[in-house]
């Protein structure tokens, strides 16, 4: 990564995904729900979109694996959407992951228009969390595949559309989108140095038993992204991050809270979500120093100036 001073990144505009330096399309795509056979034909998540650096999606273990929502005609829960993939809990009725590869040398910006959120036809409607949770309440829906990432070459305004479906809603709260975290991904980016500038993000939510229950879906309190790319001179690298909103939750309905990010390892969103990342711990420096220190370490983070690569 670039303007690296005393093992941090110098600061730098993190507004890239959000206002791509890209070509414009004059009109927003019509929003309506794809078909089954339609959402068939997608190319989702590519494991080997990274140079020299092969990146599988995560495998959920043990018990998880029992809460993966089946999907027709697949043995793994994957459901496909342009540039991105993601898998569904059964039981908590949102995602379990996702995971997007994002090419930032052929960003598309796609105008937003109006939000048409819908359910994916391709399992039933009583496993995804969809409208009812968001109305007449403080809860965005979160995008855990952020609009704007996955909006690169010629299928652009495709992969714009696919990120309204409620598989890739979270309940949010309001004001969420305005803090660092969500800068992250937009500055991870900016910095890449590997030639064809790419980068995969795998995000999702916390699942924590204890997590209270609203209009019958228990409401994640904090949310995890963990980033694969490539370092200075082609160094396979990974970093780990997550984002806490219990602190504006309470019990009778929804506060405006202190949300805290923190810079986390790999290793601990594996032990905190029971999803294996492969070889990516082995690429993450945090995970490195705790295995040496044999201690968690954690970084709290408040602007870019804080994130360590």
């Amino acid at each position: 990564m670039t303007a690296l001073k005393n093992g941090r990144i110098g600061l730098r505009d993190m507004r890239r995904l959000i206002e791509p330096p890209a070509t414009a399309l004059a009109e927003p795509p019509a929003a309506r729900a794809a078909t089954v056979s339609e959402l068939a034909a997608r190319q989702g998540y590519n494991p080997d979109f990274l140079a020299n650096m092969a990146v599988a999606l995560p495998v959920p273990m043990g018990a998880l694996a029992e809460e993966v929502t089946p999907v027709p005609g697949r043995d793994d829960g994957r459901l496909d959407y342009t540039h991105f993939s993601l898998v569904m809990s059964r039981s908590r009725k949102l995602a379990l992951f996702t995971a997007v590869n994002i090419d930032g040398s052929s960003l598309v910006s796609v105008p937003r228009g109006s939000d048409h959120w819908r359910y994916d036809p391709r399992i039933d409607r009583a496993l995804q969390a969809g409208p009812d949770l968001y109305s007449r309440n403080p809860l965005d829906r979160g995008h855990l595949v952020r609009r704007t990432a996955p909006n690169w070459g010629e299928d652009a305004a495709i992969a714009n559309d696919d990120t309204f479906y409620f598989t890739n809603a979270t309940p949010q709260l309001a004001g969420f989108n305005q803090q660092t975290w969500l800068g992250l991904e937009d500055y991870l980016l900016d910095n890449a140095r590997a030639d064809q500038q790419r980068i995969t993000v795998f995000s999702g939510p916390v699942f924590a038993p204890d997590d209270r229950v609203y209009r019958g879906i228990r409401i994640p309190e904090a949310y995890w992204k963990v980033v694969a790319f490539m370092g200075d001179g082609g160094r396979p690298s990974a970093t780990a991050y997550m984002i806490e909103q219990g602190e504006g939750l309470d019990q009778l309905g929804f506060m405006f809270g202190q949300y805290r990010t923190y810079q986390r390892s790999v290793a601990r969103i594996e032990a905190l979500t029971g999803l294996d990342f492969g070889d990516l711990s082995t690429f993450d420096g945090f995970s490195g120093e705790e295995r040496e220190a044999g201690v968690r370490i954690e970084a709290e983070i408040r602007g870019p100036e804080d994130i360590r690569v």
